[in-house]
């Protein structure tokens, strides 16, 4: 299923390639990682509540080198907090 121009609902089954090319769009400085606004911005388009909070928590137990940001090696943790915190549901 294609991900079209406006974000999604992360209640759809979505396949991993689906979760990063949704969460890449949100890469507004097009560096190739997901700082804590773009990943703040990603969690309130899914109107993500508490996204401050949900922000921190992201960044700290996705990104695995430490360095502040997810990038693209990094993005399946993301996916384990999403499905945990935002209710995303991956396609099998």
């Amino acid at each position: 299923m294609a991900i079209k121009g406006t974000p999604r609902s992360l209640q759809q089954d979505m396949s991993l390639e689906e979760f990063k090319e949704w969460i890449f769009k949100f890469d507004t400085d097009g560096d190739g990682r997901i700082s804590k606004a773009e990943l703040k911005r990603a969690i309130r388009s899914v109107r993500g509540r508490f996204s401050s909070w949900k922000t921190r928590r992201g960044i700290r137990l996705a990104d695995s080198d430490g360095d502040g940001y997810i990038d693209e090696n990094e993005v399946e943790n993301l996916i384990e907090f999403a499905k945990k915190n935002l209710g995303l549901k991956m396609a099998v």
